[in-house]
């Protein structure tokens, strides 16, 4: 008797772990451009740019949501918020395809 090694596998579940992934990739852009605040990354530096120019529009109506008066707190707080915002959706709309 022999046994198949390769399973065949629904396109849901697979559509479903891309666009988790792809929730994971928003937050971990937003969590980096964070990090990168916090700890005083050069501004001028074209990675920064680059971070920046990412994290930025992925961060929707989040920035300016709450008016913190420390810069710091106010960035852990709006992007922070972000990225916890696309893991949430990027779940929810990945349960949703698998079904």
């Amino acid at each position: 008797m022999t046994t198949s090694r390769w399973a065949v596998r629904s396109g849901r579940g697979s559509a479903a772990r891309v666009i988790t992934g792809i929730g994971v990739l928003f937050a971990v852009i937003e969590v980096v451009y964070i990090l990168m605040i916090l700890f005083g990354a050069n501004k001028a530096n074209s990675f920064f740019h680059f971070i920046s120019s990412l994290a930025e529009p992925l961060a929707l109506f989040f920035p300016g949501l709450f008016s913190i008066h420390n810069y710091n707190l106010a960035v852990i707080v709006n992007y922070g918020l972000a990225a916890v915002f696309w893991l949430v959706v990027a779940g929810f709309i990945a349960r949703l395809v698998s079904r």
